[in-house]
């Protein structure tokens, strides 16, 4: 049934992606967020999609059917307070989806603390060369697709499904919501500080998915991960195939050009020959090909498929060259997505100087509950470059490991001025946050020019 939904904090990759399925599907949708945005505004526009700045209690004179809230929004906003003091219906991007979308359909939900929108995006382009037609939610921008949501009626879909919080009236993790026939559960670690006390609670969220699946679905996991080996542990009803060990899928080490073999239990089922690096990209197309499997496409297929897979965007991805020296964006944030980005750049360039210029920004890192893994994480480096502005904890102190390899600036210009006076023909300066880092990207490159 068609209806009109208005929904709060409509500019996110997650109810931006909201907003285009149900636009597709049939219904009237309008939106608001405190920083209406590119590129989502201009995404949600061009469909036809209503955008209010800000979240203005004289909103409440649309009268939607629905008003569904991002978890962007706390009680004190002004349209939430009048939802509520009105008793008008609401409910939360997931629930929505969940109830009008996922309903009856194979969902096939990635789960991890990395990869995952790579993962997805896998996932999503093997079934559409497979002739499946899947609808979509990816939590980034996939380069071969032209948008991050699509709403397919009876097909598949795949969603990438986050453990963070629903909605401030409903604490439990995203992905509980999606209801999958099968999962990937990728990796574990300790992440989002400011909703999770300990990874034990995580290893909770994540059991709560794994209770829900079905006997007749199928689950991927990290066969190596301990974290994921103690929530199977806890029960599990639901068919189990690992990868990264022996007994399950493998990949065989990168050969000069990138290209690896896949094998199942010993036996090598084909060579995956792509462009994207590191030895995580090797087991995160394990992790589709397997999950392919769940809607029937063969590994073979599912590997042809994955050679013509060319990435999402923000992972390892050139932004421009300037005299000889290349910029990359990634968005590498937690120790361990650091760690592996550099150890993949570091594989493609070989001894060429690597310059990691690095924006702790995530609600985790600025409360510096990882920090101290951070100049391991970076060890791969020649030269490391951190932005300092708005952290919580001494960023000299904890980067005094790595002695003149490092430096530390609260000051972005002081910050672009210092890796221009460094960088020389030939270096490869890797830009790593989770944010848009002041536009440090174009700022670097007109300072190299």
């Amino acid at each position: 049934m068609t209806s009109h939904i208005h929904i709060l904090g409509i500019c996110g990759t997650f109810m931006g992606g909201i907003a285009a399925i149900a636009k597709a599907a049939g219904h009237r949708v309008t939106g608001c967020d405190a920083n209406v945005y590119p590129p989502m505004s201009d995404q949600l526009r061009a469909l036809g999609i209503d955008l209010i700045e800000g979240f203005g209690e004289e909103q409440i004179g649309l009268k939607p059917d629905l008003w569904v809230v991002g978890n962007v929004v706390t009680r004190g906003n002004p349209l939430m307070e009048a939802i509520l003091d009105r008793a008008e219906r609401y409910t939360s991007g997931p629930q929505w989806l969940a109830e009008n979308v996922l309903a009856g359909r194979h969902v096939l939900a990635v789960a991890g603390t990395h990869g995952k929108t790579t993962v997805t995006s896998m996932l999503a382009w093997i079934l559409d060369c497979a002739g499946r037609n899947p609808g979509f939610l990816i939590g980034g921008v996939p380069n071969d697709f032209p948008v991050s949501a699509r709403f397919a009626a009876s097909a598949p879909f795949v969603i990438e499904a986050d453990e963070y919080d629903t909605a401030f009236f409903d604490k439990r993790s995203k992905f509980v919501h999606y209801h999958p026939t099968t999962a990937i559960l990728n990796n574990l670690e300790f992440d989002h500080a400011d909703i999770f006390d300990d990874l034990a609670a995580i290893e909770r969220q994540f059991h709560h998915l794994v209770r829900i699946m079905p006997r007749s679905g199928l689950i991927v996991t990290n066969g190596a991960d301990l974290a994921l080996e103690r929530v199977l542990a806890n029960g599990c009803w639901t068919p189990i195939q690992t990868f990264g060990v022996k007994e399950g899928w493998q990949a065989g080490d990168a050969a000069a050009d990138g290209s690896f073999e896949v094998s199942r239990r010993g036996n090598v089922i084909g060579r995956v020959r792509w462009k994207l690096l590191g030895a995580h990209n090797r087991l995160n197309a394990l992790a589709a090909v397997a999950a392919a499997g769940g809607v029937g496409v063969a590994p073979d297929e599912a590997i042809a498929a994955l050679g013509s897979f060319s990435g999402v965007r923000r992972r390892l991805e050139t932004r421009g060259q300037a005299r000889g020296i290349t910029v990359y964006d990634d968005f590498a944030h937690h120790p361990t997505a650091i760690r592996t980005t550099l150890e993949g750049l570091r594989a493609k360039v070989g001894a060429a100087r690597i310059l990691a210029v690095l924006e702790p920004r995530s609600n985790t890192m600025k409360r510096g509950v990882l920090k101290d893994e951070l100049p391991a994480s970076l060890r791969a480096a020649d030269q490391v470059f951190v932005y300092t502005a708005g952290l919580g904890w001494d960023a000299g102190a904890v980067f005094a490991p790595l002695g003149a390899m490092a430096q530390c600036s609260e000051d972005l210009d002081a910050l672009v001025r210092a890796i221009a006076a460094h960088a020389k023909p030939g270096d490869h300066v890797l830009v790593m946050s989770n944010g848009g880092f002041g536009g440090i990207h174009a700022k670097l490159l007109a300072a190299l020019e």
